[in-house]
Protein backbone atom coordinates (compact mmCIF):
# COMPACT_ATOMS: atom_id res chain seq x y z
CA UNK A 1 0.00 0.00 0.00
CA UNK A 2 1.01 3.83 -0.32
CA UNK A 3 -0.03 6.72 0.47
CA UNK A 4 -0.14 9.40 -2.30
CA UNK A 5 1.11 12.75 -2.47
CA UNK A 6 0.15 15.86 -4.66
CA UNK A 7 3.02 15.71 -7.52
CA UNK A 8 0.70 15.90 -10.67
CA UNK A 9 1.85 14.47 -13.93
CA UNK A 10 1.78 13.73 -17.33
CA UNK A 11 2.45 10.77 -19.87
CA UNK A 12 4.00 11.88 -23.53
CA UNK A 13 3.00 9.33 -26.18
CA UNK A 14 2.24 8.89 -29.13
CA UNK A 15 0.23 6.49 -31.69
CA UNK A 16 3.86 5.06 -32.87
CA UNK A 17 7.44 5.62 -32.92
CA UNK A 18 8.96 8.09 -34.67
CA UNK A 19 6.75 10.89 -34.35
CA UNK A 20 8.85 13.01 -32.47
CA UNK A 21 7.61 12.67 -28.73
CA UNK A 22 10.87 12.25 -27.28
CA UNK A 23 12.12 16.15 -28.76
CA UNK A 24 8.63 16.57 -27.15
CA UNK A 25 9.68 15.56 -24.05
CA UNK A 26 13.06 16.85 -23.60
CA UNK A 27 11.78 20.25 -24.91
CA UNK A 28 9.15 20.12 -22.34
CA UNK A 29 11.42 19.52 -19.18
CA UNK A 30 13.99 21.92 -20.15
CA UNK A 31 11.18 24.94 -20.39
CA UNK A 32 9.57 23.85 -17.19
CA UNK A 33 12.95 23.30 -15.52
CA UNK A 34 13.72 26.60 -16.77
CA UNK A 35 10.65 28.53 -15.69
CA UNK A 36 11.68 27.60 -12.08
CA UNK A 37 9.37 24.25 -11.82
CA UNK A 38 11.29 20.31 -10.64
CA UNK A 39 10.29 18.37 -12.66
CA UNK A 40 10.79 14.27 -12.18
CA UNK A 41 11.06 12.45 -15.40
CA UNK A 42 10.18 8.90 -15.88
CA UNK A 43 10.72 6.52 -19.30
CA UNK A 44 7.76 4.26 -19.96
CA UNK A 45 9.34 0.66 -21.05
CA UNK A 46 12.25 -1.31 -21.24
CA UNK A 47 14.51 1.63 -23.11
CA UNK A 48 17.95 2.49 -21.37
CA UNK A 49 19.12 5.04 -23.53
CA UNK A 50 16.44 8.14 -22.99
CA UNK A 51 16.70 8.00 -19.08
CA UNK A 52 20.17 9.48 -19.56
CA UNK A 53 18.69 12.09 -22.14
CA UNK A 54 16.05 12.95 -19.77
CA UNK A 55 18.72 13.67 -16.51
CA UNK A 56 20.51 15.76 -19.43
CA UNK A 57 17.48 18.18 -20.03
CA UNK A 58 16.53 18.97 -16.15
CA UNK A 59 19.06 17.36 -14.04
CA UNK A 60 16.93 15.11 -12.11
CA UNK A 61 17.61 11.40 -12.43
CA UNK A 62 15.43 9.70 -14.97
CA UNK A 63 13.43 6.48 -13.97
CA UNK A 64 12.43 3.27 -16.09
CA UNK A 65 8.69 2.12 -15.08
CA UNK A 66 7.67 -1.04 -16.63
CA UNK A 67 4.21 -3.05 -16.10
CA UNK A 68 5.27 -6.35 -17.88
CA UNK A 69 8.90 -6.51 -15.60
CA UNK A 70 8.05 -4.77 -12.21
CA UNK A 71 5.00 -5.42 -9.92
CA UNK A 72 3.01 -2.93 -8.38
CA UNK A 73 5.29 -2.54 -5.54
CA UNK A 74 8.43 -2.33 -7.34
CA UNK A 75 6.42 0.62 -9.22
CA UNK A 76 4.98 2.54 -6.31
CA UNK A 77 8.52 2.40 -4.97
CA UNK A 78 10.40 3.77 -8.26
CA UNK A 79 7.69 6.53 -8.78
CA UNK A 80 8.20 7.57 -5.60
CA UNK A 81 11.05 9.07 -6.63
CA UNK A 82 9.03 12.20 -7.60
CA UNK A 83 8.58 12.96 -3.89
CA UNK A 84 9.66 16.60 -3.53
CA UNK A 85 8.90 17.68 -7.74
CA UNK A 86 6.56 19.87 -8.28
CA UNK A 87 5.68 18.00 -11.72
CA UNK A 88 6.09 14.36 -13.36
CA UNK A 89 6.62 14.04 -16.81
CA UNK A 90 6.87 10.31 -18.56
CA UNK A 91 7.82 9.62 -21.78
CA UNK A 92 5.90 6.69 -23.72
CA UNK A 93 7.44 4.23 -25.67
CA UNK A 94 6.46 2.84 -29.59
CA UNK A 95 2.55 3.65 -29.13
CA UNK A 96 0.48 4.58 -26.33
CA UNK A 97 -1.37 0.98 -26.16
CA UNK A 98 1.68 -1.16 -27.58
CA UNK A 99 2.96 -3.93 -25.67
CA UNK A 100 3.51 -7.76 -25.49
CA UNK A 101 0.25 -9.97 -25.80
CA UNK A 102 0.67 -11.74 -22.36
CA UNK A 103 -0.01 -10.16 -18.95
CA UNK A 104 4.03 -9.69 -16.93
CA UNK A 105 3.83 -8.40 -13.66
CA UNK A 106 1.47 -5.61 -13.43
CA UNK A 107 0.44 -5.13 -16.80
CA UNK A 108 1.50 -6.06 -20.45
CA UNK A 109 4.40 -3.06 -20.65
CA UNK A 110 2.15 -0.41 -22.75
CA UNK A 111 2.40 3.16 -22.03
CA UNK A 112 -1.15 3.21 -21.13
CA UNK A 113 -0.70 0.76 -18.06
CA UNK A 114 0.43 3.49 -16.25
CA UNK A 115 -1.75 6.27 -17.37
CA UNK A 116 -4.05 4.24 -16.09
CA UNK A 117 -2.36 3.47 -12.81
CA UNK A 118 -1.29 6.47 -11.86
CA UNK A 119 -4.03 9.13 -13.42
CA UNK A 120 -1.64 10.98 -15.54
CA UNK A 121 -3.24 12.49 -17.97
CA UNK A 122 -2.04 11.35 -21.96
CA UNK A 123 -0.57 14.23 -24.12
CA UNK A 124 -0.62 12.37 -27.68
CA UNK A 125 2.04 13.86 -30.21
CA UNK A 126 0.54 13.83 -33.66
CA UNK A 127 2.03 13.42 -36.55
CA UNK A 128 0.17 15.64 -38.91
CA UNK A 129 2.51 15.42 -41.87
CA UNK A 130 0.28 14.50 -45.44
CA UNK A 131 -3.48 14.77 -43.12
CA UNK A 132 -5.46 17.32 -42.25
CA UNK A 133 -9.07 17.16 -40.69
CA UNK A 134 -8.34 13.54 -40.43
CA UNK A 135 -5.74 13.83 -37.36
CA UNK A 136 -9.04 14.32 -35.53
CA UNK A 137 -10.03 10.53 -35.64
CA UNK A 138 -6.33 9.22 -34.76
CA UNK A 139 -6.81 11.51 -31.90
CA UNK A 140 -10.33 10.39 -31.13
CA UNK A 141 -9.48 6.87 -31.37
CA UNK A 142 -6.91 6.75 -28.72
CA UNK A 143 -9.18 9.14 -26.94
CA UNK A 144 -11.93 7.04 -26.55
CA UNK A 145 -10.34 3.30 -26.76
CA UNK A 146 -10.11 3.12 -22.96
CA UNK A 147 -11.66 5.70 -21.41
CA UNK A 148 -10.06 4.19 -18.09
CA UNK A 149 -6.50 5.92 -19.77
CA UNK A 150 -7.35 10.06 -18.70
CA UNK A 151 -6.68 12.54 -21.59
CA UNK A 152 -5.12 15.56 -21.47
CA UNK A 153 -4.88 16.75 -25.60
CA UNK A 154 -2.35 16.85 -28.24
CA UNK A 155 0.82 18.46 -29.60
CA UNK A 156 0.76 18.70 -33.29
CA UNK A 157 3.87 18.05 -35.28
CA UNK A 158 4.98 18.93 -38.51
CA UNK A 159 3.28 21.05 -39.41
CA UNK A 160 3.86 22.50 -43.31
CA UNK A 161 2.00 25.82 -42.95
CA UNK A 162 -0.43 28.21 -40.97
CA UNK A 163 -3.05 27.00 -43.36
CA UNK A 164 -2.28 22.92 -42.42
CA UNK A 165 -2.37 24.17 -38.65
CA UNK A 166 -5.83 25.54 -39.13
CA UNK A 167 -7.60 22.56 -40.59
CA UNK A 168 -5.92 20.25 -37.96
CA UNK A 169 -7.22 22.45 -35.45
CA UNK A 170 -10.55 22.69 -36.85
CA UNK A 171 -10.59 18.77 -36.78
CA UNK A 172 -9.93 18.54 -33.39
CA UNK A 173 -12.11 21.26 -32.69
CA UNK A 174 -15.13 19.17 -33.61
CA UNK A 175 -13.97 16.25 -31.92
CA UNK A 176 -13.27 18.29 -29.05
CA UNK A 177 -9.93 17.23 -28.30
CA UNK A 178 -7.55 20.53 -26.48
CA UNK A 179 -4.99 21.32 -28.99
CA UNK A 180 -1.92 22.28 -26.54
CA UNK A 181 0.61 22.66 -28.88
CA UNK A 182 1.32 22.72 -32.84
CA UNK A 183 4.89 22.46 -33.94
CA UNK A 184 6.15 23.41 -37.61
CA UNK A 185 8.02 21.15 -39.57
CA UNK A 186 11.82 21.25 -38.93
CA UNK A 187 13.93 18.92 -40.31
CA UNK A 188 17.33 20.07 -37.76
CA UNK A 189 15.39 18.90 -34.74
CA UNK A 190 16.65 15.75 -34.61
CA UNK A 191 19.13 13.67 -32.19
CA UNK A 192 21.57 10.69 -33.84
CA UNK A 193 20.38 7.31 -34.03
CA UNK A 194 22.70 4.12 -34.15
CA UNK A 195 21.23 0.66 -34.42
CA UNK A 196 20.07 0.11 -30.69
CA UNK A 197 18.30 4.07 -31.08
CA UNK A 198 19.35 7.41 -29.92
CA UNK A 199 22.98 7.90 -30.06
CA UNK A 200 24.12 8.00 -25.91
CA UNK A 201 23.50 10.93 -24.53
CA UNK A 202 27.32 11.09 -23.33
CA UNK A 203 28.38 10.68 -27.34
CA UNK A 204 26.24 13.75 -28.17
CA UNK A 205 29.08 16.68 -28.72
CA UNK A 206 26.32 19.37 -28.37
CA UNK A 207 23.63 17.64 -26.33
CA UNK A 208 22.71 20.75 -23.91
CA UNK A 209 22.41 23.22 -26.44
CA UNK A 210 20.36 20.73 -28.89
CA UNK A 211 17.77 20.71 -25.95
CA UNK A 212 18.23 24.18 -25.17
CA UNK A 213 16.66 24.45 -28.89
CA UNK A 214 14.17 22.16 -28.26
CA UNK A 215 12.61 24.53 -25.57
CA UNK A 216 12.48 27.20 -27.09
CA UNK A 217 10.86 25.72 -29.92
CA UNK A 218 8.31 23.74 -27.48
CA UNK A 219 8.26 27.79 -26.02
CA UNK A 220 7.37 29.30 -29.06
CA UNK A 221 5.32 26.79 -30.49
CA UNK A 222 3.07 25.17 -26.85
CA UNK A 223 1.05 26.33 -24.91
CA UNK A 224 2.58 25.48 -21.60
CA UNK A 225 0.37 26.82 -19.08
CA UNK A 226 -1.71 24.35 -20.40
CA UNK A 227 0.11 21.60 -20.48
CA UNK A 228 0.99 22.59 -16.98
CA UNK A 229 -2.94 22.73 -16.14
CA UNK A 230 -3.35 19.64 -17.70
CA UNK A 231 -1.44 17.23 -15.15
CA UNK A 232 -3.68 15.04 -12.98
CA UNK A 233 -3.39 11.88 -10.86
CA UNK A 234 -0.50 11.69 -8.09
CA UNK A 235 2.62 9.96 -7.14
CA UNK A 236 2.92 8.05 -4.06
CA UNK A 237 5.48 10.00 -1.66
CA UNK A 238 5.39 7.35 1.15
CA UNK A 239 5.69 3.52 0.85
CA UNK A 240 4.23 0.97 3.78
CA UNK A 241 5.48 -2.45 3.32
CA UNK A 242 3.97 -2.45 -0.30
CA UNK A 243 6.96 -2.30 -2.18
CA UNK A 244 11.04 -1.59 -2.14
CA UNK A 245 13.62 -0.98 -4.75
CA UNK A 246 16.31 -4.41 -5.50
CA UNK A 247 18.45 -5.06 -3.13
CA UNK A 248 22.23 -5.20 -4.17
CA UNK A 249 24.04 -8.57 -5.41
CA UNK A 250 27.31 -7.40 -3.36
CA UNK A 251 28.09 -5.70 -0.66
CA UNK A 252 30.58 -4.05 -2.90
CA UNK A 253 30.12 -3.37 -6.79
CA UNK A 254 32.81 -2.74 -9.10
CA UNK A 255 31.00 -1.40 -12.33
CA UNK A 256 32.25 -0.53 -15.82
CA UNK A 257 30.95 2.78 -16.78
CA UNK A 258 31.85 4.52 -20.32
CA UNK A 259 30.84 4.74 -23.80
CA UNK A 260 31.09 1.31 -24.24
CA UNK A 261 29.33 0.15 -20.68
CA UNK A 262 26.54 2.36 -20.13
CA UNK A 263 23.45 0.07 -20.31
CA UNK A 264 22.31 -0.33 -16.54
CA UNK A 265 18.65 1.12 -15.47
CA UNK A 266 19.26 3.49 -13.17
CA UNK A 267 16.37 1.79 -10.31
CA UNK A 268 18.80 -0.63 -10.00
CA UNK A 269 22.11 1.42 -8.75
CA UNK A 270 19.77 3.66 -6.74
CA UNK A 271 18.43 0.36 -5.19
CA UNK A 272 21.79 -0.70 -4.34
CA UNK A 273 22.89 2.43 -3.22
CA UNK A 274 20.34 2.94 -0.78
CA UNK A 275 20.46 -0.77 0.53
CA UNK A 276 24.34 0.38 1.99
CA UNK A 277 26.26 -1.13 -1.17
CA UNK A 278 29.11 0.64 -2.23
CA UNK A 279 29.22 1.37 -6.59
CA UNK A 280 32.80 1.90 -7.28
CA UNK A 281 32.93 2.91 -11.37
CA UNK A 282 35.35 2.37 -13.40
CA UNK A 283 36.32 2.84 -17.32
CA UNK A 284 37.90 0.14 -19.18
CA UNK A 285 37.89 2.06 -22.06
CA UNK A 286 40.72 4.13 -20.02
CA UNK A 287 42.03 0.80 -19.58
CA UNK A 288 41.08 1.02 -15.42
CA UNK A 289 41.11 -2.19 -13.73
CA UNK A 290 38.02 -3.19 -11.32
CA UNK A 291 38.81 -2.06 -7.65
CA UNK A 292 40.98 -4.60 -5.84
CA UNK A 293 38.58 -4.91 -2.90
CA UNK A 294 35.01 -5.66 -4.85
CA UNK A 295 32.99 -8.31 -3.98
CA UNK A 296 31.71 -8.18 -7.45
CA UNK A 297 32.28 -6.79 -11.04
CA UNK A 298 29.84 -6.29 -13.04
CA UNK A 299 30.04 -5.58 -16.73
CA UNK A 300 26.55 -3.46 -18.55
CA UNK A 301 25.73 -3.56 -21.82
CA UNK A 302 26.60 -0.82 -24.12
CA UNK A 303 28.34 -0.29 -27.30
CA UNK A 304 31.81 -2.69 -26.54
CA UNK A 305 31.38 -3.67 -30.77
CA UNK A 306 32.72 0.05 -31.43
CA UNK A 307 35.47 -0.60 -29.46
CA UNK A 308 36.27 -3.93 -29.76
CA UNK A 309 40.05 -2.87 -30.42
CA UNK A 310 40.45 -0.60 -27.43
CA UNK A 311 38.85 -3.22 -25.01
CA UNK A 312 41.45 -5.88 -26.51
CA UNK A 313 44.27 -3.99 -25.75
CA UNK A 314 43.34 -3.00 -22.35
CA UNK A 315 45.78 -5.07 -20.78
CA UNK A 316 45.36 -3.34 -17.34
CA UNK A 317 41.58 -3.74 -17.56
CA UNK A 318 41.91 -7.25 -18.82
CA UNK A 319 44.58 -8.58 -16.34
CA UNK A 320 42.58 -7.27 -13.38
CA UNK A 321 39.21 -8.53 -14.56
CA UNK A 322 41.20 -11.99 -14.86
CA UNK A 323 42.54 -12.00 -11.14
CA UNK A 324 39.55 -10.55 -10.02
CA UNK A 325 37.45 -14.44 -11.11
CA UNK A 326 40.13 -16.03 -9.30
CA UNK A 327 38.33 -15.51 -6.24
CA UNK A 328 35.11 -13.52 -6.48
CA UNK A 329 32.37 -13.32 -8.91
CA UNK A 330 32.44 -10.97 -12.51
CA UNK A 331 28.73 -10.81 -14.17
CA UNK A 332 28.07 -9.68 -17.94
CA UNK A 333 25.09 -8.56 -19.27
CA UNK A 334 24.53 -8.44 -23.60
CA UNK A 335 28.10 -6.05 -24.70
CA UNK A 336 29.66 -7.00 -21.16
CA UNK A 337 28.88 -10.71 -21.56
CA UNK A 338 30.48 -10.38 -25.12
CA UNK A 339 33.42 -8.57 -23.89
CA UNK A 340 33.37 -12.03 -21.05
CA UNK A 341 33.85 -14.33 -23.69
CA UNK A 342 37.12 -15.73 -26.06
CA UNK A 343 36.38 -13.37 -28.84
CA UNK A 344 34.34 -10.20 -30.28
CA UNK A 345 34.12 -10.04 -34.36
CA UNK A 346 33.03 -6.49 -35.13
CA UNK A 347 31.13 -5.86 -38.41
CA UNK A 348 33.96 -5.60 -40.39
CA UNK A 349 34.64 -9.26 -39.48
CA UNK A 350 37.66 -8.22 -37.41
CA UNK A 351 38.18 -10.54 -34.64
CA UNK A 352 39.18 -9.19 -31.54
CA UNK A 353 40.53 -11.19 -28.69
CA UNK A 354 38.46 -10.67 -25.11
CA UNK A 355 39.17 -11.17 -21.14
CA UNK A 356 38.44 -15.51 -22.18
CA UNK A 357 36.90 -15.75 -19.10
CA UNK A 358 33.65 -18.02 -21.12
CA UNK A 359 34.28 -20.28 -23.87
CA UNK A 360 31.78 -17.57 -26.10
CA UNK A 361 32.53 -15.71 -29.77
CA UNK A 362 30.49 -13.25 -30.81
CA UNK A 363 29.97 -11.74 -33.71
CA UNK A 364 28.39 -8.24 -35.18
CA UNK A 365 29.40 -9.76 -39.06
CA UNK A 366 26.27 -11.68 -38.98
CA UNK A 367 23.69 -9.14 -37.42
CA UNK A 368 20.40 -10.30 -36.64
CA UNK A 369 18.01 -8.70 -34.14
CA UNK A 370 16.79 -10.17 -31.11
CA UNK A 371 14.63 -7.56 -28.90
CA UNK A 372 12.35 -8.44 -26.36
CA UNK A 373 11.21 -9.19 -22.82
CA UNK A 374 12.67 -11.96 -20.74
CA UNK A 375 11.74 -14.01 -18.31
CA UNK A 376 14.87 -16.42 -16.62
CA UNK A 377 15.20 -19.11 -13.93
CA UNK A 378 18.72 -19.28 -12.92
CA UNK A 379 20.59 -22.86 -12.91
CA UNK A 380 23.50 -21.20 -11.39
CA UNK A 381 24.78 -18.32 -8.87
CA UNK A 382 24.68 -14.85 -10.07
CA UNK A 383 26.74 -13.40 -7.07
CA UNK A 384 23.98 -12.86 -4.47
CA UNK A 385 21.02 -13.86 -6.70
CA UNK A 386 20.89 -18.37 -5.93
CA UNK A 387 20.34 -20.65 -8.75
CA UNK A 388 16.38 -20.82 -8.67
CA UNK A 389 15.93 -17.39 -8.59
CA UNK A 390 13.23 -15.94 -11.44
CA UNK A 391 14.40 -12.85 -12.87
CA UNK A 392 12.79 -10.10 -15.68
CA UNK A 393 14.45 -8.45 -18.06
CA UNK A 394 14.81 -7.35 -21.69
CA UNK A 395 16.87 -8.45 -24.51
CA UNK A 396 17.99 -6.14 -27.67
CA UNK A 397 21.53 -6.62 -29.63
CA UNK A 398 22.33 -7.36 -33.17
CA UNK A 399 25.36 -9.82 -32.56
CA UNK A 400 25.02 -13.40 -32.83
CA UNK A 401 26.49 -16.42 -31.23
CA UNK A 402 29.18 -17.82 -32.88
CA UNK A 403 30.22 -20.58 -30.41
CA UNK A 404 29.35 -21.02 -27.18
CA UNK A 405 31.16 -24.02 -24.68
CA UNK A 406 29.98 -23.52 -21.33
CA UNK A 407 26.97 -24.78 -19.39
CA UNK A 408 23.72 -22.58 -19.82
CA UNK A 409 22.90 -19.69 -17.02
CA UNK A 410 19.43 -20.08 -17.02
CA UNK A 411 16.53 -21.16 -18.65
CA UNK A 412 14.80 -18.26 -20.78
CA UNK A 413 11.69 -17.83 -22.68
CA UNK A 414 10.09 -14.59 -23.96
CA UNK A 415 6.97 -12.55 -22.94
CA UNK A 416 5.01 -15.67 -24.27
CA UNK A 417 6.73 -18.30 -22.53
CA UNK A 418 8.61 -19.43 -25.91
CA UNK A 419 12.15 -21.15 -25.32
CA UNK A 420 14.90 -18.63 -26.16
CA UNK A 421 18.01 -19.91 -27.18
CA UNK A 422 20.43 -17.67 -25.66
CA UNK A 423 20.36 -18.92 -22.38
CA UNK A 424 23.65 -17.21 -21.36
CA UNK A 425 26.25 -19.27 -19.44
CA UNK A 426 28.47 -19.90 -16.64
CA UNK A 427 31.90 -20.73 -15.44
CA UNK A 428 33.65 -20.50 -12.18
CA UNK A 429 32.36 -17.74 -10.69
CA UNK A 430 32.13 -15.96 -14.07
CA UNK A 431 28.29 -15.52 -15.60
CA UNK A 432 26.54 -13.95 -18.49
CA UNK A 433 23.36 -12.65 -20.02
CA UNK A 434 22.37 -11.77 -22.88
CA UNK A 435 19.15 -9.69 -21.44
CA UNK A 436 19.45 -7.22 -18.92
CA UNK A 437 17.94 -7.40 -15.71
CA UNK A 438 15.19 -5.44 -14.90
CA UNK A 439 13.48 -6.91 -11.71
CA UNK A 440 13.84 -10.13 -9.48
CA UNK A 441 10.51 -11.95 -9.87
CA UNK A 442 8.82 -11.29 -6.70
CA UNK A 443 6.88 -14.31 -4.47
CA UNK A 444 4.05 -15.69 -5.36
CA UNK A 445 4.10 -13.67 -8.62
CA UNK A 446 3.18 -16.65 -11.60
CA UNK A 447 5.37 -16.38 -14.98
Amino acid sequence: MSVRNSTLGLIIAAPASGTGKTTVMLGLLRALSEDGLTVQPFKSGPDYIDPAFHRAACGRASFNLDSWAMDGGLLDAIVAEAAGADMVLAEGSMGLYDGVASMGASGNGASADMARRMGWPVVLVLDVSGQAQSAAATALGFRSLDPHVPFAGVILNRVASPRHERLVRKGLETAGIPVLGALPRRGDLTLPERHLGLVQAVEHPHLDRAIADYAAFLRAHADLDAIRSAAGGSAPAVLSGGGRLPLPPAQRIAIARDAAFSFVYPHLLEGWRRAGAEILPFSPLADEAPAAHADLVWLPGGYPELHAGTIAAAENFLSGLRHHAETRPVHGECGGYMVLGEALVDKNGERHRMAGLLGLVTSHAQRRMHLGYRHAELLAPVSGLAAGTRLRGHEFHYSTIVEQTDAPLARVTDADGSEVAETGSHRGQVTGTYFHLIAPVSRGESQ
